[in-house]
């Protein structure tokens, strides 16, 4: 008897192209466990088992084990540490990146790691200093900007350095967005809001009843792109607010030509003589009061409603605007809405009236300065009393619309007039009206700022400093979301190829394209269109994960596998998906 030793093995064979007794070809596999040995020379195999009907998993696993693998459980094998949200802090910090912004901000150091974070997590998850440094150790940014351990002594020193540095950082974008090269016609769009407070270092200006406030305007290049922000006190009236600005731009951006635009309440008269005054080179482009539109209309002034017959814009001039142009519109559209509000209006008060009316008659309201009293109230409730025509005796009331006026009121519906001081040769009637209109991408970024995306509503600091440094925070990262919302916008509901405007006075109209979108009735194959806010919480689902291998103490960083609206986000802002923000 031969004895017989040596290591068993796992043979697999397979048999194909097999016809069965039916004429059907079949393939075939069968495993066994066999042993090969010596006998007198020769190399024999002897089958120890046969493994053909166990699983295929089952034969792998003794495969393995008997050429040495050391098996370990499934849930063992691997080992996952730890688990950070990533994508959403590295698509921002990489827009921050291409953008330049941490030079912008200034030389590298333990305060402009700061910055950029302060920076990064208002685009993301807004809150209060003493919160964010929580926020960021749960994701990877804290770790990879070094600022997971960040005291608030550190966070508010800072927002210190920050705010000693707003002049160069604001001369830095400037130069970038309204220098000649970058804005050749030199335009520039301002705009102001408000914000409470929490604190009193700002006097009050109505608003949040019993909160202080601050007024902060905003300047952006005719795209929208902050440029400069500046916070004032609650008390600062917009034109004064609108010379502060553009005497700053003036001064420290030293630029050559600039337009300034802003809305009829900014760029008042008084605010105009104030900059000739500054400089010839300070152009302006706004528009005029209802009062002023008024009073070119009557008496056979220049704007008459003949003007409109052909087209919806004329150009007209009048000896109270000496040096300016006067562009007059009307929108058909604006001019039937105001129509209608004017009707409920009307309506509306007469309502409120009726009852009192009926309580004259009746002998249950008696006296003039009762009636009067009770009048007031209800009249002026939604601002209708001047076209009304109302008597009182001590017993009687007599209430009348006044219709001439009415109707003297309702011939300028739809009409409004821009005045601007830059020539024609520099920009045609229909120029004007659209740079005027531009003003609502100032007002957008208020939306994003204050709602949308950085929630600057309410600001809990106590020291002006700290308020103008968190106040700048909130423009610088609304530099990146610019960028980041136009990028992104095949991935969102932004209109991506908005119509051009052959008609400036009409009303702007989304493409078919962002129609569909919204209205559900994009290809159902395609990409899931979301919000800017919903596309940042899907890349937040992107982690970094650390993976421990069984039998190894080194862990490695690895990301989970991206969705493809994750791999397409990153694609659309020109980066690869980095493992690091750094």
């Amino acid at each position: 008897m031969v004895a017989r030793s040596g290591k068993v093995h796992v043979v697999r064979v397979k048999k194909t192209g097999y016809v069965d007794k039916q004429g059907r070809r079949r393939d075939y596999s069968s495993a066994y466990l066999r042993r090969t040995y010596r006998d007198g020379g020769k190399v024999k195999n002897e089958t120890v088992a046969n493994l053909s009907a166990l699983p295929d998993h089952v034969i792998d696993w003794i495969d393995a084990g008997l050429k040495g693998q050391q098996l370990v459980p499934a849930t063992e094998a691997v080992t996952i540490s730890r688990s950070l949200p990533h994508g959403h802090v590295a698509a921002v910090a990489a827009m921050a990146r291409t953008l330049g912004l941490a030079a912008i901000l200034g030389p590298a150091c333990r305060p402009r790691d700061l910055v950029m974070a302060l920076v990064i997590s208002r685009v993301i998850m807004p809150g209060s200093e003493l919160s964010t440094p929580t926020w960021w150790a749960g994701t990877t940014l804290g770790g990879d900007l070094g600022v997971a351990d960040a005291s608030t002594d550190e966070i508010y020193a800072a927002m210190e350095w920050l705010a000693s540095r707003q002049d160069s950082i604001e001369v830095a974008l400037a130069r970038r967005h309204l220098a000649p090269q970058a804005n050749p016609p030199g335009m520039a769009l301002f705009d102001l809001s408000s914000s409470w407070l929490e604190s009193r270092c700002y006097p009050p200006r109505g608003g949040k009843r019993g909160k202080a406030q601050i007024e902060y305007g905003l300047l952006t290049d005719p795209e929208g792109r902050p440029v400069a922000v500046r916070v004032l006190a609650g008390s600062t009236a917009d034109p004064a607010a609108f010379i502060r600005i553009v005497q700053v731009v003036w001064e420290k951006f030293a630029l050559g030509r600039l337009v300034m635009v802003g809305d009829r309440g900014m760029i008042s008269a008084a605010r105009i003589d104030a900059l000739r005054e500054l400089d010839d080179a300070v152009g302006w482009v706004t528009a005029l009061r209802a009062p002023a539109i008024t009073k070119l209309a009557v008496g056979g002034g220049p704007l008459q409603m003949s003007l409109f017959d052909q087209q919806d814009l004329a150009e007209i001039s009048h000896p109270d605007y000496p040096g300016e142009r006067l562009v007059a519109c009307r929108n058909p559209i604006l001019a039937a809405e105001r129509a209608l509000t004017r009707d409920n209006l009307l309506a509306a008060t007469e309502y409120l009236l009726a009852p009192l009316i009926a309580r004259v008659q009746t002998g249950r309201l008696t006296g003039v300065a009762e009636i009067g009293i009770a009048i007031d109230k209800a009249i002026n409730r939604y601002k209708m009393a001047k076209h009304f025509e109302v008597t009182i005796t001590p017993a009687t009331l007599a209430i009348t619309r006044r219709q001439d006026q009415i109707d003297a009121e309702a011939a300028l519906d739809g009409i409004y007039v821009l005045r601007t001081s830059v020539s024609a040769s520099e920009l045609d009637a229909p120029g004007v009206v659209s740079t005027y209109k531009n003003l609502a991408r100032a007002e957008r970024n208020f939306r994003h700022i204050k709602t949308d995306d950085l929630d600057l509503r309410t600001t809990w600091h106590r020291l002006e400093e700290c308020v103008r440094a968190y106040v700048l925070i909130c423009m610088l990262a609304r530099y990146p979301v610019w960028h980041l919302r136009r990028a992104w916008a095949p991935l969102t509901f932004t209109d991506e190829h908005p119509p051009g405007h052959g008609n400036p006075v009409a009303p702007a109209r989304r493409s078919v394209a962002t129609q569909a979108k919204t209205s559900g009735q994009h290809d159902p194959a395609g990409p899931p269109y979301r919000s800017f806010g919903g596309l940042l919480d899907h890349l937040a689902t992107l982690t970094r994960n650390q993976v421990r291998f069984s039998g190894t103490r080194a862990e490695v960083p690895m990301l989970a596998e991206a969705t493809p609206a994750q791999r397409r986000a990153f694609e659309l802002i020109g980066v690869p998906i980095p493992l690091t923000l750094t």
